[in-house]
């Protein structure tokens, strides 16, 4: 349901026929202690076991490290923070 208001005066509510879209926080949730893949604008992946997150995508990783295109290690790193603005996707591994 959604409400419009306008000026000050309230509108009467109405559901809209779209579906729901969830944002990409609820992708992250299910990557949650669970081994991540991330890919940055620079080009750069990271592998590394996701521990926590924000609201704008914010990564903590443990245990990570970064790969090269063919995927094999380049540099083990630990635990790392990697910046939400600077990611270009995120894949879970199952």
């Amino acid at each position: 349901m959604v409400s419009m208001t306008y000026q000050g005066q309230r509108s009467e509510s109405r559901s809209l026929d779209r579906p729901r879209i969830d944002g990409p926080t609820k992708y992250i949730r299910n990557g949650l202690n669970t081994e991540i893949l991330v890919r940055l604008k620079d080009g750069s992946q990271f592998l590394g076991h996701l521990t926590s997150f924000d609201s704008v995508m914010n990564l903590i990783l443990t245990e990570s490290r970064e790969i090269d295109k063919s995927g094999n290690p380049k540099m083990n790193l630990g635990r790392v923070m990697i910046r939400g603005s600077n990611i270009i996707f995120v894949r879970i591994s199952q």
